[in-house]
Protein backbone atom coordinates (compact mmCIF):
# COMPACT_ATOMS: atom_id res chain seq x y z
CA UNK A 1 0.00 0.00 0.00
CA UNK A 2 1.13 3.55 -1.05
CA UNK A 3 2.62 5.56 1.99
CA UNK A 4 1.92 9.74 1.82
CA UNK A 5 5.10 11.21 1.13
CA UNK A 6 5.44 14.75 3.46
CA UNK A 7 7.30 17.96 2.10
CA UNK A 8 9.30 20.59 3.95
CA UNK A 9 9.23 23.98 2.93
CA UNK A 10 12.27 24.81 0.83
CA UNK A 11 13.18 21.69 -0.71
CA UNK A 12 11.14 21.48 -4.21
CA UNK A 13 11.73 17.51 -5.19
CA UNK A 14 8.75 15.07 -5.39
CA UNK A 15 8.75 11.32 -5.07
CA UNK A 16 8.45 9.56 -7.98
CA UNK A 17 5.27 9.68 -9.25
CA UNK A 18 4.87 5.76 -8.99
CA UNK A 19 4.25 6.19 -5.99
CA UNK A 20 0.77 7.79 -6.16
CA UNK A 21 -2.02 6.17 -4.64
CA UNK A 22 -4.55 3.90 -6.78
CA UNK A 23 -7.52 5.52 -4.19
CA UNK A 24 -7.80 8.61 -3.83
CA UNK A 25 -6.70 8.52 -7.43
CA UNK A 26 -3.27 9.84 -8.19
CA UNK A 27 -2.70 11.63 -4.46
CA UNK A 28 1.53 11.59 -4.16
CA UNK A 29 2.75 14.29 -1.22
CA UNK A 30 1.34 16.70 0.90
CA UNK A 31 2.97 19.90 2.72
CA UNK A 32 5.56 21.95 1.43
CA UNK A 33 4.76 25.31 0.23
CA UNK A 34 3.14 27.28 -3.53
CA UNK A 35 6.41 29.10 -4.32
CA UNK A 36 6.80 29.56 -8.03
CA UNK A 37 9.99 27.04 -8.50
CA UNK A 38 8.03 24.28 -6.44
CA UNK A 39 4.85 24.83 -8.61
CA UNK A 40 7.12 24.78 -11.70
CA UNK A 41 8.96 21.76 -10.54
CA UNK A 42 5.37 19.86 -9.86
CA UNK A 43 3.65 20.68 -13.37
CA UNK A 44 7.12 19.82 -15.16
CA UNK A 45 6.64 15.98 -13.34
CA UNK A 46 2.95 15.76 -14.24
CA UNK A 47 2.19 17.15 -10.88
CA UNK A 48 -0.42 19.82 -9.47
CA UNK A 49 -1.51 21.04 -6.03
CA UNK A 50 -5.41 20.49 -5.22
CA UNK A 51 -6.70 20.31 -1.81
CA UNK A 52 -9.78 22.07 0.36
CA UNK A 53 -9.79 24.46 3.18
CA UNK A 54 -8.49 23.34 6.57
CA UNK A 55 -6.52 20.89 4.61
CA UNK A 56 -2.60 20.20 4.03
CA UNK A 57 -1.29 21.32 0.51
CA UNK A 58 -2.09 18.26 -1.44
CA UNK A 59 -0.26 17.22 -4.73
CA UNK A 60 -1.52 14.87 -7.40
CA UNK A 61 -0.93 12.78 -10.38
CA UNK A 62 -3.83 10.85 -11.16
CA UNK A 63 -4.10 8.02 -13.91
CA UNK A 64 -5.38 8.16 -16.51
CA UNK A 65 -4.96 11.64 -17.74
CA UNK A 66 -7.16 13.81 -19.46
CA UNK A 67 -5.53 15.78 -22.28
CA UNK A 68 -6.58 17.62 -25.55
CA UNK A 69 -4.20 17.36 -28.71
CA UNK A 70 -5.26 21.17 -30.49
CA UNK A 71 -5.64 19.49 -34.35
CA UNK A 72 -8.28 17.37 -32.13
CA UNK A 73 -10.18 20.02 -31.06
CA UNK A 74 -13.91 19.37 -31.78
CA UNK A 75 -16.10 22.58 -32.64
CA UNK A 76 -19.89 21.61 -32.44
CA UNK A 77 -22.10 23.33 -35.19
CA UNK A 78 -23.90 25.44 -32.26
CA UNK A 79 -20.35 26.76 -30.81
CA UNK A 80 -19.29 27.81 -35.02
CA UNK A 81 -22.49 29.55 -35.17
CA UNK A 82 -21.88 31.89 -31.91
CA UNK A 83 -18.38 32.34 -32.70
CA UNK A 84 -19.76 33.84 -36.09
CA UNK A 85 -22.22 36.12 -34.45
CA UNK A 86 -19.37 37.94 -32.87
CA UNK A 87 -21.04 39.18 -29.88
CA UNK A 88 -18.56 38.25 -27.67
CA UNK A 89 -14.32 39.29 -27.19
CA UNK A 90 -11.75 36.82 -26.58
CA UNK A 91 -8.40 38.27 -25.02
CA UNK A 92 -5.32 36.97 -22.96
CA UNK A 93 -3.68 38.18 -19.91
CA UNK A 94 -5.71 41.04 -19.76
CA UNK A 95 -7.05 40.60 -15.81
CA UNK A 96 -5.25 37.58 -14.57
CA UNK A 97 -6.82 38.21 -10.91
CA UNK A 98 -10.43 38.74 -12.23
CA UNK A 99 -10.48 35.45 -13.92
CA UNK A 100 -8.63 33.54 -11.19
CA UNK A 101 -11.26 34.78 -8.74
CA UNK A 102 -14.05 34.27 -10.49
CA UNK A 103 -12.96 30.46 -10.86
CA UNK A 104 -12.69 30.52 -7.13
CA UNK A 105 -16.23 31.87 -6.60
CA UNK A 106 -19.11 29.75 -4.92
CA UNK A 107 -20.64 27.18 -7.72
CA UNK A 108 -24.33 25.78 -8.28
CA UNK A 109 -23.27 22.32 -8.40
CA UNK A 110 -20.36 22.50 -5.71
CA UNK A 111 -19.22 23.39 -2.23
CA UNK A 112 -16.80 25.83 -1.37
CA UNK A 113 -13.42 26.32 -3.61
CA UNK A 114 -10.21 24.70 -3.51
CA UNK A 115 -8.59 27.44 -5.32
CA UNK A 116 -8.02 29.32 -1.59
CA UNK A 117 -6.59 32.67 -1.19
CA UNK A 118 -3.55 31.06 -0.70
CA UNK A 119 -3.73 29.37 -3.91
CA UNK A 120 -4.75 32.36 -6.03
CA UNK A 121 -1.57 34.66 -4.42
CA UNK A 122 0.49 31.48 -5.86
CA UNK A 123 -0.71 31.37 -9.51
CA UNK A 124 -0.72 35.15 -9.56
CA UNK A 125 3.29 35.34 -8.63
CA UNK A 126 3.50 32.35 -11.78
CA UNK A 127 1.75 34.91 -13.62
CA UNK A 128 4.10 37.70 -12.62
CA UNK A 129 6.59 35.47 -13.70
CA UNK A 130 5.23 34.85 -17.02
CA UNK A 131 4.64 31.25 -16.61
CA UNK A 132 0.80 31.17 -15.40
CA UNK A 133 -1.86 32.73 -17.69
CA UNK A 134 -5.35 33.38 -18.08
CA UNK A 135 -8.18 33.97 -21.27
CA UNK A 136 -10.77 36.46 -20.89
CA UNK A 137 -14.61 36.40 -22.85
CA UNK A 138 -16.29 40.02 -22.49
CA UNK A 139 -19.38 40.52 -23.80
CA UNK A 140 -20.09 44.37 -23.92
CA UNK A 141 -16.86 45.46 -21.92
CA UNK A 142 -18.54 42.23 -19.03
CA UNK A 143 -16.31 39.91 -18.14
CA UNK A 144 -18.65 36.74 -18.84
CA UNK A 145 -15.91 33.77 -18.88
CA UNK A 146 -12.93 32.38 -19.02
CA UNK A 147 -10.01 30.20 -17.76
CA UNK A 148 -6.14 30.03 -16.53
CA UNK A 149 -3.72 27.68 -16.21
CA UNK A 150 0.12 27.14 -16.73
CA UNK A 151 2.73 27.18 -20.00
CA UNK A 152 5.71 25.31 -20.26
CA UNK A 153 7.68 23.88 -22.99
CA UNK A 154 4.93 22.92 -26.02
CA UNK A 155 2.48 22.30 -23.09
CA UNK A 156 -0.50 24.10 -21.86
CA UNK A 157 -1.57 22.47 -18.09
CA UNK A 158 -4.98 24.28 -18.03
CA UNK A 159 -6.64 24.71 -14.39
CA UNK A 160 -9.98 25.96 -14.32
CA UNK A 161 -12.45 27.29 -16.03
CA UNK A 162 -15.78 30.02 -15.30
CA UNK A 163 -19.29 31.14 -17.33
CA UNK A 164 -21.32 34.00 -16.51
CA UNK A 165 -23.39 33.19 -19.70
CA UNK A 166 -23.86 30.04 -21.58
CA UNK A 167 -20.51 28.63 -23.28
CA UNK A 168 -18.74 31.65 -22.72
CA UNK A 169 -16.02 29.32 -21.39
CA UNK A 170 -16.30 27.13 -24.24
CA UNK A 171 -15.71 30.45 -26.16
CA UNK A 172 -12.47 30.73 -24.65
CA UNK A 173 -11.00 27.59 -24.66
CA UNK A 174 -12.07 27.38 -28.08
CA UNK A 175 -10.24 30.26 -28.88
CA UNK A 176 -6.94 29.34 -27.01
CA UNK A 177 -6.79 26.16 -28.23
CA UNK A 178 -6.50 27.59 -31.66
CA UNK A 179 -4.10 30.06 -30.88
CA UNK A 180 -1.82 27.30 -29.05
CA UNK A 181 -1.60 25.31 -31.93
CA UNK A 182 -0.31 28.79 -33.83
CA UNK A 183 1.84 28.74 -31.20
CA UNK A 184 3.49 24.96 -31.75
CA UNK A 185 1.90 24.03 -28.55
CA UNK A 186 1.55 20.24 -28.79
CA UNK A 187 -0.75 18.89 -25.70
CA UNK A 188 -3.33 20.27 -23.34
CA UNK A 189 -3.04 18.97 -20.01
CA UNK A 190 -7.35 19.00 -18.16
CA UNK A 191 -6.10 16.89 -15.70
CA UNK A 192 -9.34 15.73 -14.69
CA UNK A 193 -12.05 14.32 -16.80
CA UNK A 194 -14.98 15.90 -17.66
CA UNK A 195 -18.20 15.50 -20.30
CA UNK A 196 -17.92 19.61 -20.63
CA UNK A 197 -13.74 18.69 -21.76
CA UNK A 198 -14.78 15.27 -23.54
CA UNK A 199 -17.41 17.33 -25.91
CA UNK A 200 -14.88 19.86 -27.09
CA UNK A 201 -12.11 16.82 -28.61
CA UNK A 202 -10.56 15.51 -24.57
CA UNK A 203 -9.21 12.14 -24.56
CA UNK A 204 -7.99 9.92 -21.64
CA UNK A 205 -4.26 8.94 -22.12
CA UNK A 206 -2.09 6.68 -19.74
CA UNK A 207 -0.29 8.08 -17.04
CA UNK A 208 3.39 6.94 -18.09
CA UNK A 209 2.43 8.06 -21.81
CA UNK A 210 1.73 11.57 -20.30
CA UNK A 211 4.63 11.56 -18.30
CA UNK A 212 7.21 10.45 -21.21
CA UNK A 213 5.28 13.52 -23.10
CA UNK A 214 6.35 16.08 -20.42
CA UNK A 215 9.97 14.84 -20.58
CA UNK A 216 10.26 15.78 -24.82
CA UNK A 217 7.83 18.57 -24.38
CA UNK A 218 8.99 20.82 -21.32
CA UNK A 219 12.01 19.72 -20.36
CA UNK A 220 13.93 20.87 -17.60
CA UNK A 221 14.80 24.87 -19.18
CA UNK A 222 12.40 24.94 -21.80
CA UNK A 223 11.33 28.22 -22.82
CA UNK A 224 8.07 29.14 -21.96
CA UNK A 225 5.77 29.15 -24.84
CA UNK A 226 3.49 31.43 -24.55
CA UNK A 227 4.86 34.66 -26.27
CA UNK A 228 6.00 37.74 -24.09
CA UNK A 229 4.26 40.39 -26.23
CA UNK A 230 -0.02 39.36 -27.17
Amino acid sequence: MAQLTWLTAGDTAFPPVELAMNEPNGLLAAGGDLSVDRLVNAYRHGIFPWYAPGQPILWWCPAPRTVVYPENLHISRSMRKLIRQGRKTVTFDQDFSAVIKACAAPRRDADGTWITTEMQDAYIALHQAGIAHSVEVWEQEQLVGGLYGVALGKVFFGESMFSRVSNASKLGFITLVEQLQHWGVELIDCQMPTDHLFSLGAQSMPRDAFLQALTQLCPQGAANAWPAAL
